[in-house]
C-alpha cells in the first residue's frame, strides 16, 4: 500500500513581495485609468504652492526668511502629502463596501500585501506631487539652499511620513467602513493639526497657550526637519524627532491596521 503525503510549502518573502507588487500595480493603474484622479493629484499641489504662496506672503514674513515660498513650501509638501493620504481611507472603505476586500480574502496571497500596496501606491503617487511641487516652486522662486544631498533627504522625509499618514487613514478605512465617512473623518484629523503647526507662520505668532500643542505637534516637527533640509542651518535634532515620530506612528499603525484587516475580513 502506498502512502501519499501532501506537502504545504511555506510562503516566503519573495511571495509577500510579489503579492505586494501586484495590488500596487492594480492600484496605480486605477490611477491612470480615471481621469478625476490624476487631475486632483496634480491640480490641487499646484492650487496648494501658488495659492499659499501669493496670498500670505505679502503678510507673513518669518524671520531670516527673504523669499516666502522657501518658507512654506516645505510645509505645503506635508499639507497636500496629508490631504492626498485622506484617499487612503475612502479607497480602502470602497473596496469594503464593494466587496473588493471579499475578493483578495479568497485568493491565496497574504492579507497585509492589500494594505502595504495600498500605500506603497500612495508613496509613488507621492513622489510625482512632491516633484511637481517643487517644479511649480522652482517656477516663482524656491530654491533648495542646503545642497542636493540635503534635497533628496527632505524629499524621503516627506515621503516616509507620506507612508506613515497612508497607513493612519487606511486604519481609518477599516474602522468606519464607508467611504464618504472615511474621506470626511481623514480631514477632520488633519486640518487641526495643519493649521496649528509651523506650516505657514512660526508658532510664535500664536497665543502662548496654542504654542504649547503646536510645539508638540508632529506636524510641526516634520515641517521644521523639512525646511531646516530645505534652507539650511542645524538640522540633525529636527531630523532625528521627525524621524522617531514617524517610526513610532508606523509601530503603531501597521500592526493596528493589519489586526482590524484581518478582524474585518474574516467569516
Amino acid at each position: 500500500m502506498t502512502t501519499e503525503t501532501t506537502v504545504t510549502a511555506h510562503p516566503g518573502p519573495g511571495w509577500l513581495v510579489a503579492n505586494i507588487a501586484t495590488i500596487t500595480a492594480r492600484n496605480l493603474r486605477r490611477l491612470v485609468r480615471v481621469p478625476t484622479l490624476i487631475a486632483f493629484a496634480t491640480v490641487q499641489p499646484i492650487m496648494f504652492v501658488l495659492l499659499f504662496t501669493y496670498t500670505w506672503g505679502g503678510a507673513v514674513h518669518p524671520p531670516g526668511i527673504t523669499n516666502y515660498v522657501d518658507y512654506v513650501l516645505p510645509g505645503i509638501f506635508v499639507l497636500a502629502i496629508a490631504f492626498g493620504a485622506s484617499q487612503t481611507g475612502v479607497a480602502i472603505a470602497d473596496d469594503l463596501a464593494t466587496g473588493m476586500i471579499d475578493r483578495f480574502r479568497a485568493l491565496p496571497m497574504a492579507r497585509s500585501a492589500v494594505l502595504a500596496g495600498r500605500t506603497l501606491a500612495d508613496a509613488i503617487r507621492n513622489l510625482f506631487v512632491l516633484a511637481l511641487m517643487v517644479g511649480v516652486g522652482t517656477l516663482i522662486g524656491f530654491r533648495f539652499h542646503a545642497g542636493p544631498g540635503a534635497a533628496l533627504a527632505a524629499i524621503g522625509l516627506a515621503l516616509a511620513i507620506g507612508v506613515a499618514f497612508s497607513w493612519i487613514f487606511a486604519l481609518l478605512g477599516l474602522a468606519v467602513r464607508e467611504s464618504e465617512s472615511a474621506g470626511i473623518g481623514g480631514l477632520l484629523a488633519v486640518i487641526p493639526l495643519i493649521f496649528v503647526s509651523s506650516t505657514f507662520v512660526p508658532i510664535a505668532t500664536m497665543p502662548g497657550w496654542l504654542q504649547a500643542f503646536a510645539k508638540l505637534n508632529p506636524i510641526t516637527i516634520t515641517v521644521d526637519a523639512l525646511r531646516a533640509l530645505c534652507l539650511g542651518g542645524p538640522t540633525a535634532t529636527h531630523v532625528w524627532q521627525a524621524l522617531a515620530w514617524i517610526t513610532g506612528l508606523l509601530l503603531v499603525t501597521i500592526p493596528a491596521a493589519v489586526l482590524r484587516y484581518r478582524r474585518t475580513t474574516a467569516t
